[in-house]
C-alpha cells in the first residue's frame, strides 16, 4: 500500500499548488500561470534526481527508444491538462472545477481499456455510472444551459482526459526504462518530463507573447512556491505510478476533491450548493467503487 501513501502526499501537495496557480491567472493569464509549475518546478526536480544519484551512488539510466514516445505523450498531455484545468478554475468555483477534473480516474480506466487491453468488471462499469452521474447532477442547475456553463462543463472533462492521457503517457514512459529501481525510474521521468515541459512552453511564450514571460519573472516569489509544490507532487505521482496502476492511483487522488472543498471554504469564501454536494459525494462514491473494484 505504499503506493497509497504517495498518491494522499502528491494530492495535498496538488491541491496547494493549484491553489495557488489559480491566484497567479489574474495577474499572468492562463498560460502563464500554466507554465510556473513547469518553468519553477524542473528546477526543483533536478536538485530531486541529482541528490538521489548522489545518495545512492548510482548513475542515471539509460534511454531505450520507447521511452520517448511515452514521456512526450505525457507532458504534452499535461501542459494542455493544466491549461484546460485553470480556465475551467476560472469560470465555475474551485471545488465545482477539481470535480469536472475529476472525472480523470473514470477515463483512465476507459482508456486502459482502449489502448492496454484491462478489462472493465461488471463492478467498474457501476462506479463509471455514478461517477459520470455526479458530474450531470452538478451541472444541471439552474442557467445550466448558458453558454458559461456548458463551456466550463466542457473545459472541466476536457482537462480530465487530458490528464487521464498524460498519466497513462507517464506511466508508459516508468516502464519502459526497465529498471528495478522504482524510485531512479519515477525521478528521472519527472525530471525529463518537466525539462520538455519548461522548454517548450518558455520557446512558445518567447515567441508569441515575450512580455508572459517578463511577468512571470516578475512574480517570482508566489511563482517559486507554486513550482516547488508542482515538482513536490509531481514526484509522488510518479512514484505511485512505478509501483501502482494509473487507474488506482488517479482513482484515490479524488481525495482531492475534498481537499479542494476546505480551500473553497477557508480560503476562497465560495459555497458550494446542495446540488454540487449532492454530485461531488456521487462521483466520491464512483471513484470509491472503482478502487474496490481494482
Amino acid at each position: 500500500m505504499l503506493w497509497a501513501v504517495f498518491t494522499l502526499i502528491a494530492a495535498a501537495a496538488q491541491t496547494a499548488r493549484n491553489a495557488m496557480q489559480r491566484e497567479l491567472t489574474a495577474t499572468l493569464g492562463t498560460v502563464g500561470a500554466t507554465h510556473v509549475r513547469f518553468l519553477f518546478g524542473f528546477p526543483f526536480a533536478l536538485i530531486f534526481l541529482f541528490g538521489l544519484l548522489a545518495v545512492t551512488g548510482v548513475s542515471l539510466p539509460a534511454t531505450p527508444l520507447a521511452f520517448w514516445p511515452w514521456v512526450l505523450a505525457g507532458a504534452l498531455s499535461q501542459i494542455a491538462a493544466t491549461a484546460l484545468m485553470l480556465s475551467a478554475m476560472g469560470e465555475r468555483s474551485f471545488v465545482v472545477a477539481y470535480a469536472y477534473i475529476k472525472t480523470e480516474p473514470v477515463q483512465v480506466a476507459l482508456f486502459g481499456l482502449i489502448f492496454l487491453g484491462d478489462s472493465i468488471t461488471p463492478l467498474s462499469a457501476v462506479a463509471i455510472v455514478i461517477a459520470t452521474a455526479g458530474v450531470i447532477v452538478m451541472s444541471l442547475k439552474p442557467g445550466a444551459g448558458s453558454a458559461g456553463t456548458t463551456r466550463s462543463t466542457l473545459i472541466g472533462l476536457g482537462g480530465g482526459t487530458m490528464f487521464a492521457l498524460s498519466a497513462i503517457g507517464y506511466r508508459g514512459a516508468i516502464l519502459a526504462l526497465q529498471i528495478p529501481d522504482f524510485v531512479l525510474a519515477a525521478t528521472f521521468t519527472v525530471s525529463v518530463g518537466l525539462v520538455i515541459q519548461a522548454a517548450l512552453l518558455s520557446l512558445y511564450l518567447a515567441l508569441s507573447d515575450p512580455q508572459v514571460l517578463r511577468n512571470i519573472m516578475r512574480a517570482w516569489k508566489p511563482s517559486l512556491f507554486a513550482g516547488f509544490m508542482g515538482a513536490f507532487a509531481s514526484e509522488f505521482w510518479f512514484l505511485a505510478f512505478a509501483i501502482a496502476t494509473a487507474a488506482s492511483v488517479r482513482t484515490l487522488a479524488l481525495v482531492e476533491v475534498l481537499f479542494a472543498q476546505g480551500v473553497t471554504r477557508f480560503v476562497f469564501k465560495q459555497p458550494t450548493t446542495k446540488r454540487e454536494a449532492i454530485g461531488i459525494v456521487l462521483v466520491v462514491i464512483g471513484v470509491a467503487l472503482l478502487v474496490w473494484a481494482y
